[in-house]
């Protein structure tokens, strides 16, 4: 709780409910970007396993055929 006082009037303000609701909303959105970077990690090391896979067996995007 805030209190100002300022030309003889004393005000209350209370900041704990709307510190705490935008705390939490702050969290939510930090989870879910959170969230979506570890998405990206997992697609990511999925795609990097599957072109390892195709570069150990001859078979996928790799091939180069010149000739």
């Amino acid at each position: 709780m805030i209190i100002y006082k300022n030309k003889g009037f004393i005000m209350e303000v209370s900041t704990s409910t709307d510190t705490s609701s935008v705390g939490i909303e702050i969290q939510k959105k930090a989870q879910d970007v959170q969230a979506q970077q570890v998405l990206k990690i997992l697609e990511s090391a999925n795609e990097q396993s599957k072109q390892v896979t195709a570069q150990k067996t001859g078979i996928g995007s790799n091939i180069n055929i010149t000739g």
